[in-house]
């Protein structure tokens, strides 16, 4: 009992400590903030007064493959389209097995069959049902003879949606 009273001690104590630690100072273009900085540079230039958002990733994937991404949109924009339309292509990403089939995928296993020999996927029946979903919400496309591939235009949103949930 001591013991587990004194881990979590050390947690509060840990927890305490950040949340009095200031924020990261603001740097230069060259520092923490350069894609900030860039995004409002040409939100200044559109005089877009209500903002805006970007991402950006270049990515090398474990099978050698390289992707390189930008995308960004007006405040005003998003913020007046019908956010429904999106809820498919986001609930395909809700789901463990799904998400473990598309880290697989940009890791080297493309086939039904290479995917199957995974722990705990489920059937092949239910490794198709789960492909189709991603298919359909656009985060998997078919690029040759039973061979699954990420979209080149979904790597890095993908890698951004998982980077938003993990923290």
């Amino acid at each position: 009992m001591d013991q587990l009273e004194e881990r979590v001690a050390d947690l509060e104590q840990r927890l305490a400590a950040l949340e009095v630690a200031e924020p990261p100072e603001r740097r230069s273009a060259e520092g923490d903030f350069w894609a900030l900085d860039g995004l409002k540079e040409q939100l200044a230039g559109l005089q877009a007064a209500d903002g805006g958002v970007t991402f950006a990733g270049a990515v090398r994937l474990p099978t050698g493959e390289r992707y390189e991404w930008q995308q960004g949109a007006l405040t005003e924009g998003l913020l007046g389209e019908d956010w429904t339309g999106a809820a498919e292509v986001i609930s395909a990403l809700g789901n463990p097995v799904r998400l473990r089939l598309l880290q697989e995928i940009m890791g080297g296993r493309r086939t039904v069959a290479e995917l199957a020999e995974l722990d705990d996927m489920g059937t092949t029946g239910q490794i198709y049902h789960h492909l189709r979903h991603l298919t359909g919400a656009g985060w998997l496309h078919t690029t040759g003879r039973g061979l699954h591939a990420v979209p080149a235009a979904r790597v890095v949103p993908l890698l951004v949606v998982l980077s938003v949930a993990q923290s």
